[in-house]
């Protein structure tokens, strides 16, 4: 597997072209390929720690992305939300490896109580192979089906 290299950034610490990195691949995979229209800058970011992962052999290529919402913020609880592989690179396990890394920066920020996911209802099992376990019914956010899922 290609080597990443991971950093996790309060959001007056991104630069400018990190910052340009995070929304490109935001919108790439939310807005265009899942052709969702919603407002991806939702007054959260301030708040939260952003989470990349740069390909070791490339400053420019951000391969995966999470954003990690502090308790208190959006739910009671800490969040992770965001969650993007970018497509060139999915397939390679990226997907599980920024999501374990979201998990142990989560922590690593004192956030020690349980953490909630929105997530899309056909990655339902892939979350619940990191503990995961659905807590709502499914529902419909931004035309996408989608269900609440916490970890303890």
């Amino acid at each position: 597997m290609t080597p990443v290299n991971w950093d996790c950034l309060a959001f007056d610490a991104l630069s400018n072209a990190q910052l340009y990195a995070i929304l490109q691949l935001r919108q790439r995979v939310f807005v265009v390929e899942q052709t969702c229209a919603y407002l991806d800058a939702d007054g959260y970011d301030a708040a939260c720690l952003h989470l990349m992962g740069w390909d070791a052999n490339s400053d420019q290529s951000l391969i995966a992305y999470a954003r990690l919402i502090p308790p208190g913020i959006k739910y009671a609880q800490a969040s992770v939300g965001r969650v993007a592989t970018h497509p060139d690179w999915r397939g390679l396990g990226f997907g599980k490896e920024v999501m374990a890394q979201a998990m142990e920066r989560s922590r690593a920020a004192g956030w020690m109580g349980p953490l909630i996911i929105q997530a899309q209802i056909y990655l339902e099992t892939f979350y619940e192979g990191f503990g995961f376990r659905r807590i709502t019914e499914p529902y419909i956010e931004d035309g996408i089906t989608h269900v609440d899922m916490l970890v303890e």
